[in-house]
C-alpha cells in the first residue's frame, strides 16, 4: 500500500524522534524501552530478562541485596549440612574453621582476644572464694577450648579437620547423630580433664593455657578404633596412626599438650564402651542412662579442685 506522503511508506524505517535516544547514552539512538520503567535503552545497556529487556538500574533494583543473599545461601547451606548422612560432623567442622578464622583474625589485630577467652587452663577450675587466683572461675572452658587450635601452626586444624572428616563420618553413621555428639563433647572434657588432672603431678603448669579440639579428636580416633575392634576389624594401621600422633606430643619442646590428648582418648573410649554395652532397639533407656551416668562422672571429675587442691597451694 502506497504511503499518502505524511509519513513513512511501509517498509521504511522509521526515522529517529528526539526521545529515542539512550538515557545512559544520550548520543545512541534506540527504540527499545525497559520492560519495567519505560526508559529507552540501547543494545549495551539491554539486559534480557524472563520478564524481558531491562535496564542495568532495574535490574539492580529486582535483585536482593547483599545481606539477603548471604541469608539464603546460609539456609540452603544449612538445609544441605542436615540433609547429608552426617551433619554433626560438617557442623563440628565449620565452628571449629569459624573459631579459627576469629582467632586468626584478632591475631592479626595483636590482641589474641579469641584466643584467650576460649582457652582452658586448669585454674580457672578454681573459684576465686576458695583461693583468690585473678583469672576468674570459668568451668565452662572445658568446653569452648574443644573448638580452638593453635593460630601459629597450620597444620594444627588441617589435621584436625582432615582426621574429623575421615573417621568422624564413618563413626556418626554408624552410632547416630545424638550418641556421635555426645561422644564428641564428652572426650573434649576428658582433654580439659586430663589438663586439670596433670597439675596434681607438675604443679607448675596449673596456668598453662591450652587449646583443646586435639582432646576431642583423639577421642573420636580412640572411639572408631574400639568400635573396629568390638567388630573384629583389623585395627593395626589405626592403632598405629594414633600411637605416632600421641608418641608427637611426648617430644620434648613439641609444645604440644599430651595431656589433653590422653585425657581424649580415655574419655572417648569410655563412651564408645558404654555404647557397645547398650547397642540394639530393646536397650535404649540403658544406653540414654549410661551417658547421663558418664556425664555425671566427667562433671563430679571436673570439680576436684572444690575437694583436693593441687600441691602448689
Amino acid at each position: 500500500m502506497a504511503s499518502n506522503g505524511s509519513g513513512p511508506a511501509y517498509g521504511e524505517r522509521v526515522q529517529y524522534g528526539p526521545e529515542d535516544v539512550c538515557y545512559r547514552h544520550p548520543r545512541v539512538h534506540s527504540f527499545t524501552l525497559c520492560q519495567r520503567c519505560g526508559r529507552t535503552i540501547c543494545p549495551d545497556c539491554q539486559v534480557v530478562s524472563a520478564v524481558g529487556v531491562l535496564c542495568p538500574e532495574c535490574v539492580k533494583q529486582t535483585q536482593p541485596s547483599t545481606a539477603k543473599r548471604a541469608a539464603r545461601a546460609s539456609r540452603v547451606t544449612g538445609r544441605r549440612i542436615l540433609g547429608s548422612d552426617t551433619p554433626v560432623t560438617y557442623g563440628i567442622m565449620i565452628a571449629c574453621a569459624v573459631v579459627f578464622v576469629l582467632q586468626l583474625i584478632s591475631h592479626y589485630f595483636g590482641a589474641d582476644e579469641v584466643t584467650r577467652t576460649l582457652w582452658y587452663a586448669p585454674l580457672y577450675s578454681l573459684p576465686d572464694a576458695v583461693l583468690p587466683t585473678g583469672m576468674g572461675f570459668e568451668p565452662w572452658r572445658m568446653f569452648t577450648a574443644m573448638f580452638t587450635h593453635s593460630t601459629g601452626f597450620l597444620f594444627h586444624i588441617l589435621f584436625n579437620m582432615y582426621a574429623l572428616w575421615l573417621f568422624g563420618r564413618n563413626l556418626e553413621q554408624t552410632i547416630g547423630r545424638g550418641a556421635y555428639l555426645t561422644l564428641y563433647l564428652f572426650a573434649g572434657v576428658g582433654g580439659s580433664l586430663g589438663v586439670m588432672f596433670w597439675a596434681y603431678l607438675s604443679p607448675e603448669t596449673i596456668n598453662i593455657p591450652t587449646v583443646g579440639a586435639s582432646g576431642a579428636i583423639f577421642g573420636v580416633l580412640s572411639a572408631t578404633l574400639v568400635a573396629f575392634r568390638a567388630a573384629r576389624v583389623n585395627v593395626t594401621s589405626l592403632a598405629v596412626l594414633l600411637a605416632i600422633n600421641f608418641g608427637i606430643g611426648l617430644i620434648p619442646g613439641a609444645a604440644i599438650s599430651w595431656q589433653a590428648h590422653l585425657g581424649g582418648m580415655i574419655v572417648g573410649a569410655a563412651t564408645m564402651g558404654v555404647l557397645l554395652a547398650t547397642r540394639g532397639p530393646r536397650r535404649r533407656q540403658a544406653r540414654i542412662w549410661g551417658l547421663v551416668g558418664l556425664g555425671v562422672v566427667l562433671a563430679a571429675l571436673s570439680c576436684a579442685y572444690l575437694v583436693v587442691m593441687p600441691a602448689i597451694f
